[in-house]
């Protein structure tokens, strides 16, 4: 998601310019659409190691996709390590805290949702009653959440070079009603959503360090050697200790990393061709990369991409609902 990422490194350089502690207090939100009980923020806040986090609280149901940047979470209890590609969950009122002792800034697609618009969608999709509300502080990068992430960003980041604003973007009312009740389904059924665990201070700090790595240069030929030399700790150490912090392992971790940057570099360009998409994401065999593709995104990298141009036309010709309004 490095185009992304793109827009908080300029957000903290700018920080950096302006020198003021308080300039990177209160993060910067941008609506990017919303309807009846449901609505989408692109959230990027520049706090950094030097600044202290400060209580917030939920004024509705929470799904945030990491997008850029590591930070901790704790609602209530419960404590996390958000990295690129995870869910921050949170439930209406709940207090909640976001630290950046690791690493300065963050950038998260924010979708809230009505409690009560939620509790409908469920039981309208079959949810028992007990599995139409966050059971988890985090959902770690998985494969049931991989599309609709990858969709979410895709269409981030288009709005952003099309210098959009507001809502009215015909496909996100579809994202965000598929990625709540996908998300609670995995929540649910605990075979993805991980419990936070509560790691030591110098075992996050090496994770996050090789996190960082991973997400700055995921088309390198890391291995879990390689990565664990950097963090200067045994392999066995490395690879327990990441999987705790981060939820996943360190191959999954750059797998995912490196499909993610390749679905946004197909949906971003529709004029390269997929076997240099593969190998600027690090693949070294175009077979290996499309199989990848396919298990993690449910469609080869070509049927993607098409995928891809058929939602954008339909978001660029369809009505927003001024228009409709007006027509009405």
């Amino acid at each position: 998601m490095q185009g992304l990422a793109a827009s908080l490194q300029r957000a903290l350089a700018q920080r950096e310019r302006e020198g003021r502690a308080d300039s990177g207090r209160a993060p910067t939100v941008r609506p990017l659409a919303g309807g009846a009980g449901w609505s989408v923020d692109d959230v990027v806040c520049t706090l950094g190691p030097g600044d202290r986090p400060y209580e917030e609280r939920h004024t509705s149901a929470c799904l945030a996709i990491v997008a850029a940047g590591v930070f901790g979470y704790r609602s209530g209890d419960a404590r996390a390590l958000m990295t690129p590609g995870a869910l921050m969950l949170g439930v209406a009122g709940a207090c909640f805290e976001c630290g950046h002792r690791h690493a300065a800034g963050d950038r998260c697609l924010s979708f809230h949702y009505d409690p009560a618009w939620l509790d409908e969608q469920a039981a309208a999709a079959g949810l028992a009653s007990g599995a139409r509300r966050w059971r988890a502080a985090r959902v770690p990068p998985g494969r049931a959440l991989a599309p609709l992430v990858a969709h979410a960003c895709a269409d981030a980041l288009a709005q952003e070079r099309a210098h959009a604003s507001g809502g009215g973007g015909a496909g996100w009312d579809e994202i965000a009603l598929e990625l709540a009740l996908t998300t609670l389904r995995v929540v649910a059924s605990g075979k993805d959503a991980l419990a936070p665990a509560t790691p030591g201070a110098a075992a996050a700090a090496r994770v996050v360090a090789t996190l960082r790595l991973i997400d700055e240069t995921p088309d390198d030929a890391h291995t879990l050697a390689s990565l664990a030399s950097a963090a200067g700790v045994s392999e066995f150490y490395f690879l327990r200790t990441f999987s705790v912090v981060a939820g996943v392992t360190p191959h999954q971790y750059l797998l995912r990393a490196r499909l993610r940057g390749a679905a946004l570099r197909l949906a971003a360009d529709d004029e390269a061709k997929i076997v240099d998409v593969a190998l600027a994401s690090g693949f070294n065999d175009l077979s290996n990369f499309n199989a990848a593709f396919r298990a993690e995104f449910g469609a080869s990298p070509r049927a993607w991409r098409a995928a891809q141009r058929e939602r954008h036309l339909a978001q660029t010709s369809w009505p927003n609902a001024a228009q409709a309004a007006v027509r009405a």
